[in-house]
């Protein structure tokens, strides 16, 4: 069902929704014992492009468990497919994707009822059965074979599929044995030779073969391949645009082959997503996407064991109880967690996952002293057995009142493609939505798009990546609602507060109206 918002403020034209919108701030200035709040307005013209272009997604890693696993949920989703299990029929669908299975309050009926729609229909968004796909993999196996490898989905659904799975081959990818651990060597029969320069030059290639092939508008890459060793920030090498450049010329080694996949991306004007924990975007690339204007975002996407602790934790400070020791121990076999066995490669996911609790603890400074911060260790482990079924094993140690400890033990265990492949989705609908909205202050003429740095992507991400001096958010209700207020905006319509005025003032009470 569309959305039409009938205001003063709200224009529809063919091209576009138009949108006046009033953004309310405040500014604090702590002065001697006393904090001097002063309210500010901006007013702003917001222009949504009615238009949704043609799509295209290309993953790199396309025969991975993620891969593989998005693939033939597009395909189960686009022809409806359902497939017999113990349980009983089985039908294709989205869930664990909030454009797809979530909704967003509008506001209230007549009657003072909730009305709620699809988070899809706020706005016109890109429809999943309408995306392109294609992408690159170390591994030459089609998709079919790599869905059989990954040993996600039901037997059932991967004989159906089958017919069309057989047909897709990943595109030769970058193999570099100093970036990924040393045991994925056997899958490595699929990729490209030559000097960096070369390799850059051929990815820009098939990018531009799959936009003329398949008709496309837009094409986003995404890399939901090997999580690589961190990289080594380089003066003069990789920590600017002009130098990153210099040093694909030069063959540097110390260029990880996500850094070369981002920067031929943002060469071929393509939107960018980092799905793994590796520091891809190093300052030469964040220089470049900022002077050329592409969208990128990352890191890592935030599916399982990370998106709780980001609620837990939430909701521990705000209650004014002291997380002082948090556990994490995982443990999967999937390739994920091959590859994370090796030191250097486990040492990028923790990186990303410890830091998840930061902005949380930093905001209660009556539970925590100056740079304190709770215990937090991380642990994982490579379980052959237990495949694509993620084990998460967390403990979290709070104090509470007059020295008494409250301890929550959780056992989760979750299916990590399955998880991982909606927010695939969500990332390519949401980051291709980014680039048809548009904002200018009332008097300024020349409108601007988001900052090139997608954190508004940070729902779906473990480590957020902001433009530099923005605060990181990882909380994840406040990155939920920074993104339905963003869309409520885009129609000019008022942030979601869940004051619910209207139910708890007689005044307010007695004269309901519709807010739809």
């Amino acid at each position: 069902m569309a959305v039409f918002v009938n205001s003063d403020n709200v224009r529809y034209t063919d091209a576009f929704i138009e949108a006046d919108y009033s953004y309310h701030t405040t500014k604090v200035d702590k002065k001697e014992d006393q904090f001097v709040i002063t309210p500010q307005t901006d007013t702003l013209n917001i222009r949504t492009s009615r238009k949704v272009p043609k799509v295209g997604v290309m993953l790199v890693g396309w025969g991975g468990n993620n891969g593989s696993t998005f693939t033939a949920a597009l395909l189960a989703n686009k022809r409806q497919l359902s497939w017999p299990t113990k349980q009983g029929r089985q039908q294709a669908n989205w869930y664990g994707s909030i454009t797809q299975a979530s909704t967003i309050r509008l506001g209230t009926d007549a009657d003072g009822k909730d009305v709620y729609i699809p988070f899809h229909s706020i706005l016109p968004m890109v429809h999943p059965n309408d995306l392109e796909i294609d992408g690159w993999d170390i591994s030459g196996a089609n998709l079919a074979e790599a869905c059989e490898r990954a040993q996600v989905l039901d037997p059932y659904l991967q004989e159906k599929l089958k017919p069309f799975l057989e047909k897709l081959k990943p595109r030769p990818s970058i193999y570099d044995p100093d970036f990924i651990a040393a045991n994925q060597a056997d899958r490595a029969n699929n990729f490209l030779r030559g000097s960096k320069r070369a390799q850059v030059q051929q990815i820009c290639n098939d990018i531009e073969d799959f936009r003329k092939r398949a008709c496309l508008d837009h094409v986003i890459v995404v890399w939901t391949a090997n999580t690589e060793r961190f990289s080594t920030i380089i003066a003069n090498v990789n920590d600017s645009a002009d130098n990153i450049e210099k040093a694909v010329d030069n063959n540097y080694s110390e260029i990880s082959p996500s850094t070369l996949f981002a920067y031929a991306s943002i060469l071929m004007k393509c939107t960018y997503l980092n799905g793994s924990p590796q520091n891809t975007f190093v300052p030469g690339i964040i220089d470049l996407a900022q002077k050329r204007n592409v969208f990128i975002g990352g890191d890592d996407f935030k599916s399982g064991q990370t998106k709780i602790k980001s609620v837990l934790v939430d909701f521990l400070v705000s209650a004014g109880i002291k997380p002082v020791s948090i556990v994490s121990y995982n443990h999967l076999g999937n390739n994920d967690g091959k590859n994370l066995s090796a030191p250097s490669q486990f040492r990028s996911k923790e990186i990303s996952k410890s830091n998840v609790v930061d902005d949380m603890v930093n905001s209660n400074k009556i539970l925590y002293s100056e740079n304190e911060k709770p215990d937090h260790c991380v642990v994982i482990k490579y379980v052959p057995y237990v495949g694509d079924s993620k084990r998460a094993m967390d403990e979290y140690v709070s104090q509470i009142m007059m020295g008494g400890h409250n301890t929550l033990v959780l056992h989760n265990t979750c299916e990590d493609s399955l998880l991982a492949a909606p927010i695939i989705l969500d990332l390519v609908i949401l980051a291709e939505l980014c680039f048809r909205i548009e904002f200018k202050k009332v008097e300024e003429t020349k409108y601007s798009s988001f900052h090139p740095i997608l954190s508004v992507l940070g729902y779906l991400c473990k480590a957020p990546l902001v433009p530099k001096g923005t605060p990181i958010v990882n909380s994840l209700f406040r990155q939920r609602h920074s993104i339905e207020n963003i869309l409520r905006a885009c129609l000019g319509l008022p942030p979601e507060s869940n004051m619910l005025l209207e139910h708890k003032i007689l005044t307010l009470m007695g004269h309901r109206t519709s807010t739809v």
